[in-house]
């Protein structure tokens, strides 16, 4: 039972688990999964739903703390594809052809790639600082997607395109289905082959890496590329389930609760080893979150104040040391037994008055 209570993964679960019965308090179906009209419909199913497009932002911001970085432009990333998308297929005669939801994807994706390989240039190649270099994506890309959208909201009506987000296959909604073939895919690359490893060194020391003959530049490019991906991929699902760009909102934050993601997960932002299972975990715990605040009907002024406090109570509790000082205590060492000779061994000695 010991050896379950250290593993890096047990506290994010057993709060993943409190915060799912908490409410049923509140709601008596909330476990209740059924099949209406061929699809999966409950609340446990929007939940991963929902929270795929943080799942996939989430996992690239894992590869890129791994190497010892940040991204904090993630969020604009998400923005600027899906306001690409949209206003590419809203440009187009007949929304619903397939083709050209085709290349209205395509053109997303392609320059998510290149908005993280720019990010990944200005870090492993020009050495700025990885808060610094992501901080200017941040801002400027959320100006880029306001300027494609032209400052307005973009409202399309393209069947092909909302199955990225809203529709399903097999009766699972496929944002799941993606989320579930890149988490995959990020499994078998990283613990199947030695990228994973080969990640961790540039983490733990880049310097040292390099002298050992690893290409520290390259993979932490890479992993800023992947990232961008990522955030690409999140931002159709979001454009898609709402069949509309906003520039301004979409994937407002996004980086934050990526970033929280990851560490609730296990992953040190210090860098070096991490975990993608706990990345997931931590990222289905926020969005549990944030369902459960709309379920209980916690008031909407105080909605960021009671995610910041259960957010807290999650990595307090996940931390060993405080743990060690709330639950268990300092054990106190045995008292130094008193200089000379014991009462046990001393005779009384009378004194005549």
């Amino acid at each position: 039972m010991n050896t379950v209570v250290k593993h890096r993964l047990f506290w994010p679960v057993a709060m993943l688990v409190v915060l799912l019965l908490s409410n049923l308090i509140f709601t008596p179906t909330f476990f209740n999964v059924e099949v209406r009209d061929g699809h999966l419909y409950g609340s446990l199913v929007d939940i991963v739903r929902f929270g795929a497009p943080l799942i996939m932002v989430a996992l690239g911001m894992t590869l890129v703390i791994a190497t010892g970085g940040i991204d904090l432009s993630v969020g604009s990333v998400v923005a600027i594809c899906g306001a690409l998308a949209c206003w590419r297929i809203s440009e187009q005669g007949d929304q619903n052809s397939v083709g050209g939801v085709l290349v209205a994807v395509a053109l997303a994706l392609g320059l998510a790639l290149l908005l993280g390989a720019w990010n990944g240039f200005l870090v492993a190649v020009v050495g700025i600082q990885p808060i610094i270099a992501t901080l200017i994506l941040m801002v400027a890309g959320r100006g880029l997607a306001q300027l494609i959208t032209d400052g307005q909201i973009i409202t399309i009506n393209s069947s092909p395109y909302k199955r990225i987000g809203g529709g399903y296959l097999w009766t699972v909604p496929v944002a799941i289905l993606i989320a579930l073939a890149v988490m995959a895919l990020a499994v078998l690359l990283t613990r199947r082959t030695a990228l994973g490893m080969l990640i961790e060194s540039v983490g733990g020391n880049a310097e040292a890496s390099r002298l050992a003959g690893i290409h520290s530049r390259r993979i932490t490019l890479m992993a800023y590329i992947v990232a961008g991906l990522c955030a690409g991929i999140a931002g159709l699902m979001i454009s898609s389930n709402v069949s509309s760009a906003d520039g301004n909102n979409a994937g407002l934050w996004y980086e934050l609760d990526a970033i929280l993601a990851v560490v609730i997960g296990g992953t040190s932002l210090a860098g070096g080893r991490f975990s993608i299972a706990g990345t997931v975990v931590g990222a289905l715990l926020i969005q549990t979150l944030t369902t459960t605040i709309y379920t209980t009907g916690i008031p909407p002024e105080t909605t960021l104040l009671f995610k910041a406090l259960v957010v807290t109570i999650v990595c307090l509790v996940q931390s060993p040391a405080f743990r060690a000082k709330v639950f268990q205590g300092r054990r106190r060492r045995p008292a130094a037994p008193p200089a000379g000779p014991t009462a046990a061994t001393t005779e009384k000695v009378e004194v005549p008055a």
